[in-house]
């Protein structure tokens, strides 16, 4: 995706949000936003330091780890990693196990030869890396295609997922948005790694601008960070075979992985919680009470005012306290 796909992506819905919203954000949410490490969290040496690999079918499985007790897993948006999470780990390590897996196609992990990394595919590869860690079920907290990815597999596995804390992601009603529509087009022509990527790394404030994925993702001006930049981009486009790869994992967004999944869903009697940020461009503003009236045993919406796509980044503790709220209900 070039720098014109960029603004015909996000540019028609940024205006949704202003200036004067921003400026009017209490000055300690600003403060947490932006502090990184102030609440223990790692910084990207500290996370590539943590890393670690775990052997599967489905290949070299990156992951960071975090805190003792009952597992909580961590799955991040696209195109980032689990460094999405540090701030959130640093505040649930007392509490949980927190596991923060790499997608096959994103961040770290070594993808096998020939191994596809669709939705689907994602699944299978959080099962067997599971199976290969001993842990028999988890309390999931995800974002963006994150989200997706836990419908599926609470789906398909229930037995598995002890609880469920959503925030903005994909619905079967709206899945892929039409955001993404122009990057899985530019994903099918071979551009859409080469063509966003580089120019980011390139230039930080460029990534930071309404050009980037800063202002459409983003709530605050001054991220994503340069490390966060570095951390989230430089694995997608190593290699050829990493640039096939990220552009593999945008084509599997489509056809829609959540379809004919509802009546499965309705079934699910996990607790879940869903957390939105309402200025998010992406996702349709509908998303939160469709997940609310779908799962039964739902603990209703909260709503960040504001807030971007990828605000677990920014509102770690927003996020900590909703997991805790909701593991005490169980």
């Amino acid at each position: 995706m070039n720098r014109r796909s960029f603004i015909q992506l996000g540019l028609g819905a940024m205006s949704a949000m202003s200036a004067g919203v921003l400026a009017g954000c209490a000055g300690g949410a600003i403060a947490a936003a932006t502090g990184g490490s102030a609440n223990g969290a790692w910084d990207a040496a500290a996370f590539h330091a943590a890393r670690r690999y775990l052997p599967t079918s489905y290949g070299q499985i990156a992951y960071v780890e975090r805190g003792r007790g009952p597992v909580a897993l961590l799955l991040h948006g696209f195109p980032l990693n689990g460094f999405q999470w540090r701030g959130v780990m640093a505040e649930l390590a007392a509490h949980r196990r927190c596991i923060a897996p790499d997608w096959l196609g994103l961040g770290y992990t070594r993808v096998a030869e020939g191994q596809s990394v669709t939705p689907a595919d994602q699944v299978g590869m959080l099962i067997a890396f599971l199976d290969k860690l001993g842990i028999d079920e988890v309390d999931v907290i995800a974002n963006d295609s994150g989200g997706q990815v836990a419908q599926l597999l609470v789906a398909a596995h229930p037995r598995r997922v002890r609880s469920m804390l959503l925030s903005n992601c994909d619905t079967e009603i709206d899945s892929p948005p039409a955001a993404v529509v122009p990057v899985i087009e530019a994903a099918r022509r071979g551009r859409f790694a080469l063509d966003t990527f580089p120019p980011q790394l390139a230039d930080h404030a460029f990534s930071r601008s309404d050009k980037g994925i800063g202002v459409l993702c983003f709530t605050y001006p001054q991220h994503p960070s340069d490390e966060a930049i570095d951390t989230y981009f430089r694995p997608l486009v190593e290699s050829p075979e990493r640039v096939r790869l990220t552009d593999a994992y945008a084509m599997g967004l489509d056809p829609n992985p959540l379809a004919g999944l509802e009546a499965t869903l309705k079934q699910r009697t996990q607790p879940v919680r869903i957390l939105w940020g309402t200025g998010d461009t992406i996702f349709a503003a509908a998303s939160p009470d469709y997940l609310d009236r779908l799962f039964p045993n739902s603990r209703g919406v909260r709503r960040i005012e504001g807030a971007k796509l990828f605000f677990p980044e920014e509102f770690p503790h927003e996020l900590a306290q909703e997991a805790l709220k909701l593991w005490a209900s169980m």
